[in-house]
């Protein structure tokens, strides 16, 4: 997955399942749309200053393997990953 930003913001975020449909979609058309017109504008999000454990709760409740990481005042500070969470082998 990655992140799309606008002036430093988070626009939205584009994931492998994305692009696999789009890819089915549109066949040897995909590569003709912008970032903006095949993201997803509302993705899932987190603070920084949240508990690696409400992290995973998220992502399991939502059935998704990434969150972008907030900071207060809205810019991305990173992506957190449910295999980097399985390593800490959160209970």
């Amino acid at each position: 997955m990655t992140t799309v930003l606008k002036d430093g913001h988070l626009a939205g975020m584009i994931s492998d399942g994305d692009l696999r449909r789009l890819l089915e979609r549109d066949g040897s058309h995909a590569l003709e749309h912008t970032a903006a017109e095949i993201m997803n504008s509302h993705p899932h999000t987190i603070e920084g200053s949240a508990l690696a454990s409400s992290a995973l709760a998220i992502m399991e409740d939502k059935k998704i393997t990434s969150l972008i990481v907030l900071a207060q005042n809205g810019q991305v500070e990173g992506v957190v990953h449910l295999h980097d969470l399985w390593t800490l082998q959160l209970t």
